[in-house]
């Protein structure tokens, strides 16, 4: 029997989805400890698999060629609320069922014949290695009004890489409800990519360069916070008409009021939401959670609350 492992992530946004641009998306985003996906696989003579991971474990069997796995699902993410469950579920199974037989599973080759890392790369990477990852993008004239079957792309390079301070810690808020994922997803991305404004684009790239990268590599948490939470707004500018406003509701209202919480530096919409993210460190974890709680009474919403540490490796594998 193997086990693997490997944590959820936040996406902050993307550099460009405006047409005019030569290269499209360009993910960024960064890997945390928690929560984790954890996934056991045995060999076995037929495919026995619990029934969120069935899809990709068949799928995994017939491009290993094996003749069949017994795969268990022992800790999962979250499904559809911006923490990566998708992509982190069908790397972990794909992984673990390679192991069982002691065979390397190739994830960033294997990943879009299971429908990942068609966008964004920074599931793909943040599993490989973990950290802070912006990837570089698609050439944009390979923008296709529907999208492409499956195993029909690469996944995007990484463009940049760094370890996250150990004592950074990303407050994480997920009010009750789920983001867009699957075809209302990919129609929603279709029309943004259309209309997109380049110009967003351009400021995007200046606080990229000029903000978030240096603040990560000089381990800068304030100015960090800050710029990701700048990035993520500018790319909320794109999704207005897609998502009822710069955020998705109930985010907006959540991350307004935590805003002016002192012991967060930036806040934010993980992906399509809801989860909202907020950037803060080991000393004030307590007190950043006790905000985001006070911050869900004051919207009047439901939702959990969690304070996580970066996560600064990729996959663990026991065998």
């Amino acid at each position: 029997m193997v086990r693997v492992e490997t944590g959820a992530r936040v996406h902050f946004g993307f550099q460009n989805l405006s047409l005019a641009h030569e290269r499209l998306y360009g993910g960024v985003g960064v890997t945390l400890a928690e929560p984790r996906v954890v996934v056991e696989a045995t060999p076995s003579d037929e495919l026995d698999a619990d029934p969120e991971l069935r899809e990709t474990a068949a799928r995994a069997v017939d491009l290993l060629d094996l003749p069949g796995v017994r795969v268990r699902l022992v800790a999962g993410l979250p499904r559809h609320v911006g923490l990566g469950s998708g992509t982190q579920h069908a790397l972990t199974t794909l992984a673990a069922v390679a192991r069982a037989y002691d065979y390397d599973p190739c994830v960033r080759e294997r990943a879009p014949a299971l429908g990942r890392g068609g966008r964004s790369g920074v599931g793909v990477a943040g599993f490989e290695s973990g950290g802070f990852v912006v990837d570089a993008g698609h050439p944009t004239e390979r923008f296709t009004t529907a999208p492409p079957p499956k195993g029909e792309w690469t996944v995007p390079p990484v463009l940049a890489r760094h370890d996250v301070p150990a004592d950074w810690r990303f407050l994480l808020v997920v009010p009750e409800g789920t983001g867009k994922h699957g075809d209302d997803e990919d129609e929603s991305m279709r029309a943004v990519v259309e209309r997109a404004d380049p110009a967003i684009a351009d400021e995007a790239a200046a606080l990229l360069l000029r903000g978030v990268l240096p603040a990560v590599a000089t381990g800068d948490r304030e100015r960090f916070g800050a710029a990701v939470g700048e990035f993520g707004r500018l790319n909320g500018a794109w999704y207005a008409d897609e998502q009822g406003g710069v955020y998705r509701p109930p985010a907006g209202e959540l991350i307004e009021t935590l805003r002016g919480a002192r012991v967060v530096s930036g806040v934010g919409q993980s992906s399509w939401g809801p989860t909202v993210y907020g950037v803060t460190d080991e000393r004030d974890a307590a007190a950043a959670r006790e905000a985001a709680e006070d911050a869900l009474d004051t919207v009047g919403v439901a939702g959990e609350v969690s304070v996580v540490a970066p996560r600064n490796a990729g996959a663990r594998v026991v065998e």
